[in-house]
């Protein structure tokens, strides 16, 4: 039996970048009475509250207790907690409705300045290289992620049809990658999103945040099942799948709202 429902962010719970539509957050919030909602991606926390929390159909406190946020592929955990005013995070992680506050960090492994500082250094180098360096980007190109940091090549605020029509086969990312892992070979480059690569030190991807989250949880991998669009080899949904997670492969949100309607239906019977 499914206890957990998990989910990669963009691309699967939504358009790249955009907050979830009307009908993800109606069927997410129904299922909070009876799993653990935990979306798992590259994306750093505030973009969680943003794309998904401040657009969940007003849950009860109750049901926020069972929505965990495994950030930066799972190498950060937050958690509801609004009553422990100590630990909650504060300070420059704020967004305009104050929710932010409203979440605990219970783990995070953060790169250390000397290697963010290389990572960025390689991605500008390899991108510019290949002629691939934005020259007008449209937001930061390159990302600190404090667990990971993160090369969105047209830059974050990018239009959505930009970034689908950058690399829909991947293979600028691809060489990108490739010249990346000449220069720095000591850390780990996968593919996200429409125009990203996610860089980190070893062993800190999706499979890190899938046994931190079935520890935490107390849950085997047998009762979770995961959603994700990049579980080709190389994506980054595809350790989940090589830990042999149940996982369901979806093109959009579409599909993934049609899987969960499906398991509405059955489970609220």
């Amino acid at each position: 039996m499914k206890k957990v429902l998990a989910f990669d962010v963009d691309q699967t719970l939504n358009v790249a970048k955009l907050p979830i539509p009307d009908e993800i957050a109606e069927l997410l919030t129904k299922l909070l009475d009876y799993y653990e909602i935990c979306p798992i991606s590259g994306q750093k926390f505030e973009q969680f509250l943003v794309q998904i929390i401040n657009r969940l159909r007003n849950p009860t406190p109750e049901q926020m207790k069972h929505l965990h946020l495994f950030v930066a592929q799972g190498t950060q955990y937050y958690r509801f907690s609004p009553e422990d005013d100590q630990s909650n995070v504060q300070g420059e992680q704020a967004v305009a409705d104050g929710k932010v506050t409203d979440w605990k960090i219970i783990y995070n492994y953060p790169l250390t300045t000397e290697q963010i500082a290389k990572i960025t250094q390689t991605l500008e180098q390899a991108s510019r290289e290949l002629g691939y360096w934005e020259k007008n980007p449209k937001g930061e190109i390159i990302e600190n992620r404090i667990s990971q940091v993160t090369l969105s090549a047209l830059g974050q605020a990018a239009g959505t049809k930009e970034k689908y029509a950058w690399d829909p086969d991947h293979k600028k990312r691809k060489a990108i990658v490739q010249r990346a892992k000449e220069l720095t070979p000591e850390f780990d480059y996968e593919i996200g999103g429409t125009t990203s690569i996610n860089v980190f030190t070893p062993g800190m991807n999706k499979t890190f945040g899938m046994n931190k989250m079935m520890e935490y949880l107390k849950v085997t991998k047998e009762e979770i099942l995961y959603f994700g669009d990049m579980t080709q080899k190389g994506g980054n949904d595809y350790p989940v799948v090589e830990m042999g997670i149940d996982t369901i492969t979806v093109r959009s949100h579409e599909d993934t709202a049609f899987a969960l309607k499906g398991i509405w239906e059955v489970t609220k019977k």
